[in-house]
């Protein structure tokens, strides 16, 4: 099969800049020949149980706070043996250093660590979610984040993250939805690639990069029932089109790991998947980092049914293309044997180590081991004062507002009375969102003290609870609705807490949990104006909310800046311009619902009842990919095509006006869809092949450009093969994927 793999590259090269560069990042680490041949040197050298050390990861779970760990002896005395390759959960200068030092002066051949940690959404000054953080589309931002992240984590020791993770979720009810970047394979390609380079910088000439780990490989996020850890089902061309762009991205921006996924894809799980490790990865993408596996993910092929004992889950893993283990320690118990008896030929296993070694090479580790880790440039940098100003630009930027009847946002710093309810009004755990690194709750402004910051001092505040995220009490109802009776306006927080999306954290509901919803509708019934702010990692069905509350917020989950920023946005300092990343749906039983579907023979129509539709809801989402409401009015007009028809080799210029109606300056994502109306296998309803976010005072006009190359139009023919088809095409261009403007051209051959 021939497949050729260009999007990723026309994606940075659309939307970030010159695409070569990030190749290049790859490729330098790829045949440094004094580099090969000093790996050459170790591999030489080394027993099977050094062989099979540096493909062992172990969680050590201990920092320079925590010091008492009663395994960490046990583990210094495997590094002095040259039993491990990298630690994970271990962090902290000392801790680090110490640990390095045992490596590198302990033992025999003198191999350095890696030390891995989960650094997700910054390290302790913790940024929105991804999901969040993709609703900014804007990618720079992005990297910025992932590179203070980098920064702070570096500085601790910390030399390797399990970031980002890059999986496709069309499916809400999936927990880690809240990791990624939504739906769409376009704007999850551009979000990895702008997170692998905000981890890695441009090289590793200075220890402020650590090393990017893109993840789940591949699939997770299409877990049936969107039940983590669940099997996938789904074809070769669904994969390739959906699930693997944002990876190859990933790849080519440089990535040096990969993480390879819990799930099973048609029968195969990801750990044993010589087809997507190799063959794809490998043969086709020309990867040379390595691959480490999910948690026991190696010990869980017994599991699935696939390996009869740990000792043929091993070779599996490993023939398959896993080159490290991480947990469970099947490679340091079992590789030795395993080769003897020849079920795992020698050049696989030199090849994994190879892979490995070339890696610390790449970060510098053996010319100086203990590069990472500073006590000055921690002190100097984490949680200092322009970090936390990025992450307030990030959390603002990150806002997408729903609804706004009767422009009741933004509301006036001077009003008189203010009601704030809700359970998460003044969380400060919540707003960290999950897996947070080393963010402290001490370091959150809750969004009833940004509110607080933000009002006059003659503004009265009246808190109250209202209820909990979860439980059936409605002891705090009087309280909250006798406090919206004496306000002006009423500022209602609700959603999830931060353990309800995650790992392991799916939900058969997307509904408000417990009774958030009755005391939505208790404080509604009183009359006074509500602005509903949403909490949450996922998106949520609120239906009822959407057609009764005046003004709706989401907030995602901010990180430590979150008061400030949806004080910011609330009170006008900031005009909110996120756009949704992902579609909210009516109704769970919509899911899966996304924008990029494809037609039926009967396509969907709500008053025609023989088509492909519901007959109790709607079949449109409550709210569409790519919506966001602003405080000023953005109007499209004026679009035009440089090209009625084009050959298959040509580019198409696509331009467009966009006119700032309102009164207020504001941001705007124009977005770019294309529909390929006929070919030889049946095509998505809309594809997003460009967005560019702009800046336009109150009243002015500016036209935006985007450019279709043949990559942007290529489709994956009936043989599998990257072509340009001739065809019709329409292009949609507007501020979210319905409401549009639209135009068409034909490819032709000449």
């Amino acid at each position: 099969m021939k497949f050729i793999h260009v999007f990723a590259c026309v994606l940075l090269f659309l939307c970030i800049g010159n695409p070569f560069a990030a190749v290049s990042m790859q490729a330098q680490v790829l045949r440094n020949p004094n580099v090969e041949q000093k790996i050459d040197s170790l591999i030489a050298n080394m027993t099977f149980d050094e062989k099979a050390g540096q493909l062992s990861q172990y969680s050590g779970g201990f920092n320079d706070n925590a010091t008492d760990n009663p395994a960490k002896s046990h583990y210094e005395e495997l590094i002095r043996e040259g039993k491990v390759g990298s630690l994970l959960n271990v962090h902290g200068v000392k801790t680090t250093h110490d640990l390095q030092r045992i490596a590198v002066e302990g033992s025999r051949l003198k191999i350095p660590l890696l030390f891995g940690l989960d650094v997700i959404h910054g390290y302790k000054t913790i940024f929105p979610i991804p999901l969040a953080e993709a609703s900014s589309w804007n990618p720079g931002m992005v990297e910025r984040d992932e590179r203070i992240a980098a920064r702070e984590a570096s500085a601790d020791g910390v030399n390797w993250t399990f970031a980002p993770m890059v999986d496709i979720a069309r499916d809400p009810r999936w927990g880690r939805i809240t990791e990624g970047s939504g739906e769409d394979p376009y704007l999850g390609s551009v979000m990895a690639a702008a997170r692998v380079r905000g981890f890695q910088g441009a090289n590793f000439d200075s220890a402020v990069s650590i090393l990017a780990c893109a993840k789940h490989f591949a699939a997770y996020g299409a877990a049936e029932g969107g039940r983590d850890y669940n099997t996938v089902d789904i074809s070769e061309r669904t994969l390739r089109e959906i699930y693997l762009p944002p990876f190859h991205a990933a790849v080519r921006a440089g990535a040096g790991t990969l993480m390879s996924s819990f799930n099973e894809i048609a029968g195969v799980p990801s750990s044993a998947n010589h087809h997507l490790l190799t063959d794809i990865l490998r043969g086709e993408w020309g990867f040379n980092g390595f691959v480490v596996s999910d948690w026991t993910a190696i010990n869980e092929l017994h599991v699935h049914g696939i390996a009869a004992n740990d000792a043929e889950s091993a070779s599996l893993a490993l023939n398959a293309g896993v080159d490290m283990a991480m947990e469970g320690g099947l490679y340091q118990e079992y590789l030795p044997a395993l080769v003897k008896e020849g079920k795992i030929p020698e050049t696989v296993v030199n090849e994994a180590v190879r892979r490995v070694l070339r890696e610390k090479f790449r970060l510098g580790l053996f010319d100086d081991p203990y590069r990472f880790g500073s006590r000055a440039r921690e002190k100097l940098e984490t949680l200092s004062a322009p970090f936390l100003a990025s992450a307030r630009d990030a959390a603002r930027q990150s806002i997408v507002l729903l609804k706004n009847d009767n422009n009741i946002l933004p509301l006036k710093k001077t009003i008189k009375t203010l009601a704030v309810i809700g359970p998460l009004a003044s969380d400060a755990r919540d707003p960290l969102g999950s897996w947070s690194a080393l963010g402290d709750t001490s370091n959150v402004v809750t969004a009833l003290q940004g509110i607080q910051r933000a009002v006059s001092k003659e503004t009265k505040i009246l808190y109250a609870r209202g209820c909990d995220i979860v439980g059936s009490s409605k002891d705090g109802f009087s309280e909250a609705i006798a406090v919206a009776k004496k306000s002006d306006a009423v500022i209602l927080f609700a959603g999830e807490a931060s353990s309800m999306s995650g790992e392991a954290a799916s939900r058969s509901s997307l509904d408000l949990p417990g009774i958030q919803g009755e005391l939505v509708k208790a404080v509604v019934a009183v009359g006074k104006p509500v602005v509903l702010v949403l909490m949450n990692g996922r998106p949520l069905s609120i239906s009822w909310e959407a057609e009764h509350v005046p003004a709706i917020v989401e907030t995602w989950f901010l990180g430590v800046q979150t008061g400030n920023a949806i004080a910011d946005v609330l009170f006008g300092n900031y005009n909110p311009a996120g756009k949704l990343p992902v579609t909210f749906p009516r109704a769970v039983g919509q899911v899966p619902i996304y924008y990029n579907h494809k037609n039926t023979g009967r396509p969907g129509n709500d008053t025609v009842h023989y088509t492909s539709r519901y007959i109790d809801l709607p079949s449109s989402p409550l709210f569409p990919f790519g919506y966001g409401l602003s405080y000023t009015k953005f109007e499209y007009g004026n679009l035009r095509l440089s090209a009625e028809e084009i050959s298959p080799t040509d580019s198409l210029t696509v331009s467009v006006d966009v006119n700032n109606a309102g009164t207020r300056d504001g941001e705007e994502v124009a977005q770019l869809y294309i529909r390929d109306e006929y070919g030889s296998v049946t095509r998505p309803v809309e594809e997003l092949k460009g967005f560019k976010k702009i800046f336009l005072k109150a009243g002015a006009t500016k036209t935006v450009s985007f450019t279709l190359t043949p990559e942007s139009l290529s489709m994956l023919n009936i043989k599998m093969e990257k072509v340009v088809e001739p065809g019709t095409f329409k292009v949609f261009v507007g501020t979210n994927s319905v409401d549009v403007k639209e135009a068409s051209f034909k490819v032709v051959e000449r």
